[in-house]
């Protein structure tokens, strides 16, 4: 039987006057923050101690995530007095990360975080030890890509980043020092100008007054005193030419090894260690040897009695120097002693004394010109004639990993450490017992024995 009243039917069976309520969407739960438990404790209780300027205990606080789909719960907790979300009433508060120590969500960052305080956006650069090595850039030379890794840039690099040049640009490169003949050593060099002028003085007037002597009361006593004198500084001077070197030599090797890491700045010293190269390594003329750091190559002529000479100073029958390719750049030494690395400054010019060893690689002749076609390349192109001549071609070189011995003054600069040349030449003194005359070391001596057969040290 119908009615003026709307009524509806719940769900027990019972009719109720009124219109059915239609059912409200419950706004669905997205986070909820799960609330420590208190004890009655009001300075554990968060954001009630707060309010009332209480201090807040938050060595037992614990933070919770982001929890999806969970129930809610309503009323008052801990007496708290904060209503967490019911349906569609209350206040409905979500997290989107963890708090920090006041309850606050911590702000985000574009970047790494460096000690929990200061947030930097982009990649940090990388922390590396001081060593002293002095490079050719920064840290991390070269342009960056959009992660922070060093961008990949072209040209003529070797494996370690070295620059590599070719050998026609050697002689142009401002890093590379060119070395002549004058740069031996030369006992006519070393020797004083006004002692050797002098005892020329000194044998003319002996001559000239036991001539005089001679001829004037017929006494040769003291033409022949001043013969025999003549004979025996003209003996010591012929000894000193021939076996200068190989005293100097002796001189370096007896010289006191030093301890770069107890050396004063300015003081001379002898270093003896393995060689490393610098930015710029070079390459042997003929061999092709890479990664030296000192390199010689000679092509000498013997000249007969009809023979071409090598060179205007060119003697006959004996060998000539014809042509000279030496060149050597900065590198470093570790230091047997201390284990310390240094800088040697042999590049850019620098005045550099060399004693390295030649091993003689080539000897051409008449019969035998064809059976090196490499050193007939070489020669041409140098633009070397290949004749009937009698040809040796030595090569020497100091390849990295090879132990050689410096000689020079230690300077330190901003905790670098460099070996530089001294000033003024350094004097080896005279060395009665071998009958040697006092010798100079000019610049940074550099001295290493043959090294063609002698296994190097990997570094």
């Amino acid at each position: 039987m119908g009615s003026r009243f709307p009524s509806h039917q719940l769900s027990n069976g019972l009719y109720v006057s009124g219109r059915p309520e239609q059912p409200k969407e419950r706004t669905p739960t997205m986070s909820s923050v799960a609330m420590p438990y208190t004890g009655g404790d009001i300075k554990k209780s968060g954001e009630l101690g707060k309010m009332f300027d209480i201090p807040v205990d938050n060595t037992r606080s614990r933070k919770s995530g982001p929890i999806t789909n969970a129930p809610t719960r309503t009323g008052s907790f801990g007496g708290s007095g904060s209503a967490m979300v019911t349906g569609g009433s209350g206040r409905q508060k979500s997290h989107s990360g963890p708090l920090n120590r006041q309850g606050e969500p911590m702000k985000k960052s574009s970047g790494p975080q460096s000690g929990g305080s200061r947030q930097n956006s982009g990649p940090l650069p990388p922390v590396l030890p001081t060593t002293g090595l002095i490079t050719s850039g920064p840290i991390s030379s070269g342009p960056l890509n959009s992660s922070g890794v060093p961008r990949k840039v072209s040209g003529p690099l070797d494996s370690t980043g070295s620059v590599k040049l070719p050998s026609s640009a050697l002689a142009n490169n401002q890093a590379v020092t060119k070395l002549s003949q004058e740069d031996d050593f030369s006992f006519k060099k070393s020797l004083p100008k006004p002692i050797l002028w002098s005892v020329i003085l000194l044998f003319v007037m002996g001559f000239i007054a036991g001539g005089f002597i001679l001829g004037a009361v017929h006494n040769a006593i003291l033409l022949v005193v001043v013969v025999v004198i003549f004979a025996a500084v003209a003996a010591l001077f012929i000894w000193n030419h021939c076996l200068g070197r190989r005293a100097i030599i002796g001189f370096i090797g007896r010289f006191p090894d030093a301890e770069l890491r107890t050396a004063n700045n300015g003081q001379y010293v002898k270093v003896s260690g393995v060689v490393t190269c610098g930015n710029v390594p070079l390459e042997s003329s003929f061999q092709k040897v890479p990664r030296c750091v000192y390199t010689s190559t000679s092509l000498y002529e013997y000249r007969g009695w009809d023979s071409k000479a090598a060179n205007s100073q060119h003697r006959r029958f004996s060998w000539g120097l014809r042509s000279l390719e030496r060149h050597v750049v900065d590198f470093y030494i570790s230091d047997f002693q201390s284990g310390l690395r240094a800088l040697v400054k042999t590049g850019y010019g620098a005045r550099m004394t060399p004693y390295v060893d030649e091993s003689v690689i080539v000897d051409m002749n008449a019969n035998n010109k064809d059976m090196s076609p490499e050193f007939l390349r070489w020669l041409r192109e140098r633009n070397l004639s290949s004749d009937d001549r009698v040809m040796r071609l030595k090569e020497g070189y100091i390849k990295e990993g090879s132990t050689v011995s410096v000689m020079g003054v230690v300077q330190r600069n901003d905790n670098v450490l460099m070996i530089v040349p001294p000033s003024e030449p350094f004097s080896t003194g005279c060395q009665w017992a071998r009958c040697i005359l006092p010798g100079s070391l000019d610049g940074i001596i550099l001295r290493c024995e043959d090294t063609s057969n002698v296994d190097v040290i990997p570094v």
